[in-house]
């Protein structure tokens, strides 16, 4: 049976509340500090040449002051893949966060402007405490630590120094300074002398490390760029935090750590080795999937539902699959066969589950997850046909061309649809007698309203394209006795069926530039501003010599001097460098 401690002691439980107060507290200091704009502290290798503006091809990139500086939280699953990777899979909880607000498109720049409430410090302390309780039993602590300790049942300090200072590094994304190491050591002795226990003394300390503010935040530490004097520039560490939070979705492990403490990361081929084995690790897969189940907004998913009554076969494993089924295809297209970025919405190729072959009234090839390819004369063709597509851009009951066309032009164009007035009326649309038999015929209402037609206008004409698929994704020629009608336009391309539409989707301009705005703001941890119109014209312009491949531009973005450049100037303090500063006791001691 697992060993999981469990502190009794008067001191023991002291000594626990003293770490949750100094976690609060470090999430002001953080704060603070990111709010001065302070250079990190960090022992940094003098940099020997740094990332030169000249790409291949004779194209240029412009001079840019880079990104803000920024703190932001790190999401769940970086803070599930980080514990994964240190620790092992089996370490890794079963555990869901509160979400992030969306910001311009992105679950991942609504991190810089969280905080972390006291609710939701007390959840992080309780998978702590279970992480840390598994890494000290008696299955694991061979295995996990380094050093075995002089007695089990007292403290050793040396033993649980040597310890903490190798997980600290990686779980803080850099070496832990003396002072630090002394700190969570002495933690560790204190509670071990307490309760008569090495290990148990080492898991407090290791749980409080957990809930540090340099665990739960990213903060832009910057230095002098001695190539553009008077700029600043991400150092090392901060700089392989944000490679491996773009590419893998997690914090650096220990090669690109040793990469960045050797300097490395600071010289033109030493960053494009680094950058370029990561593009080649299998951590890449993760990476993407982590970035495009972010933009395609697929955290919907959780609160999705259907009418069992008008769609019996789909269920929450059909959705499950449907989310999974995109991202095998996303990674399968982009990554594996390195294609065309703007072909994953004509492709015929995909993958098939038992689950989902119900819904696409196909058979079912086995019981797993194997490669398909709907027939030419099928109406499937591009991610847009496919089910996660469908069935979140819709009704519970039915379709709905115009939730359809609005999360085209939203997630995959970058472009704002307005907010509808508060008093539009519904009443024709959803009258079950109504006389309007097609979504075209009861839409033609709200395109008629002119307090409607401006919205209506630009999402309807592309969203009708997909009326051949109902609420759930399932293909239909004909609703209520009257054949379909699927002809629309995008920005003046016309097309007849839901395969043009694909098409159509393909040869926007904007298709392929709101990628790379959406990668650019991703891999910074912010929104993009006007200010980075000039970077992402080039971004956009490597892409296309690239021949749209993501592979070419993730490398292209990454050794960018705009990704590591630090806009030097002092912003406001964000939502989340305030809400650490309202938890701690010591700003108001300060005040």
């Amino acid at each position: 049976m697992k060993r999981e401690f469990v502190p009794q002691s008067p001191a023991c439980k002291s000594l626990i509340r003293c770490l949750y107060r100094s976690a609060i507290g470090l999430l002001t200091g953080l704060a603070l500090v990111n709010c001065a704009g302070h250079i990190s502290s960090h022992q940094v290798v003098a940099p020997s040449t740094t990332h030169s503006a000249a790409m291949s091809d004779g194209v240029t990139e412009p001079v840019t002051d880079g990104s803000p500086r920024r703190m932001r939280l790190i999401t769940s699953d970086q803070y599930l893949n980080t514990l994964a990777y240190v620790f092992g899979n089996d370490i890794r909880p079963d555990t869901h966060f509160a979400p992030l607000q969306r910001t311009d498109g992105l679950l991942e720049n609504g991190a810089a402007s969280a905080g972390v409430t006291a609710g939701q410090l007390e959840q992080y302390q309780r998978i702590a405490a279970v992480v840390a309780a598994r890494v000290v039993d008696h299955e694991h602590r061979d295995i996990l630590i380094s050093c075995k300790p002089a007695s089990e049942i007292a403290a050793d300090r040396a033993c649980a120094a040597m310890f903490l200072a190798e997980a600290g590094r990686l779980l803080y994304r850099h070496p832990l300074s003396a002072a630090k190491v002394n700190e969570v050591a002495e933690n560790a002795t204190m509670a071990g002398d307490h309760l008569n226990d090495f290990y148990a003394g080492l898991g407090i300390a290791l749980e409080g490390m957990l809930i540090d503010a340099e665990m739960l935040f990213v903060a832009d530490m910057s230095e002098p760029d001695p190539k553009h004097p008077g700029h600043q520039r991400l150092d090392a560490y901060s700089l392989a935090s944000r490679l491996s939070y773009f590419l893998w979705n997690t914090a650096p492990d220990d090669a690109l750590l040793t990469a960045a403490e050797k300097g490395d990361l600071e010289s033109d081929k030493g960053r494009a080795r680094v950058v370029d084995t990561m593009l080649a690790s299998p951590r890449l897969v993760a990476g993407m999937r982590a970035f495009f189940d972010d933009m395609l907004g697929f955290d919907d998913f959780g609160i999705l539902s259907k009418d069992a009554t008008i769609y019996p076969s789909f269920a929450d494993a059909t959705a499950a699959d449907a989310r999974e089924q995109t991202l095998r295809t996303v990674v399968d297209h982009l990554i594996t066969k390195r294609k065309d970025y703007r072909d994953l919405f004509t492709t015929r190729d995909t993958f098939m589950s038992p689950a989902l072959a119900a819904i696409y009234r196909v058979p079912a090839a086995s019981s797993t997850w194997t490669p398909y390819e709907f027939p030419a004369d099928s109406p499937r063709a591009g991610l847009l046909t496919q089910i996660s597509f469908l069935s979140l851009h819709a009704h519970p009951g039915r379709s709905s061309p115009t939730r359809r066309g609005k999360a085209l032009r939203e997630r995959l164009l970058c472009q704002t649809v307005p907010t509808p007035p508060a008093n539009v009326d519904f009443s024709l649309i959803n009258d079950p007698k109504s006389t309007y038999h097609t979504a075209r015929e009861r839409l033609t209402i709200h395109r008629e309203n002119p307090v409607c037609a401006g919205c209506h206008k630009i999402t309807d004409p592309m969203g009708l394209g997909l009326e051949n698929f109902d609420g759930a994704g399932q293909y239909r020629a004909a609703e209520m006795g009257t054949l379909i009608d699927a002809a629309g336009s995008l920005d003046g391309k016309e097309f007849t069926d839901a395969a043009g539409l694909g098409q159509a989707l393909h040869d926007h301009p904007a298709l392929t530039s709101c990628l790379v705005k959406r990668l650019y703001s991703y891999g910074t941890g912010g929104a993009a501003s006007s200010d980075d119109q000039p970077i992402l014209r080039y971004f956009d312009t490597r892409f296309v010599e690239e021949g749209y491949r993501l592979p070419d531009l993730l490398r292209t973005i990454a050794l960018s001097t705009a990704f590591s450049a630090v806009a030097d100037s002092h912003t406001p303090p964000t939502r989340a460098m305030k809400a650490a500063a309202e938890l701690s006791p010591r700003v108001v001691a300060a005040k």
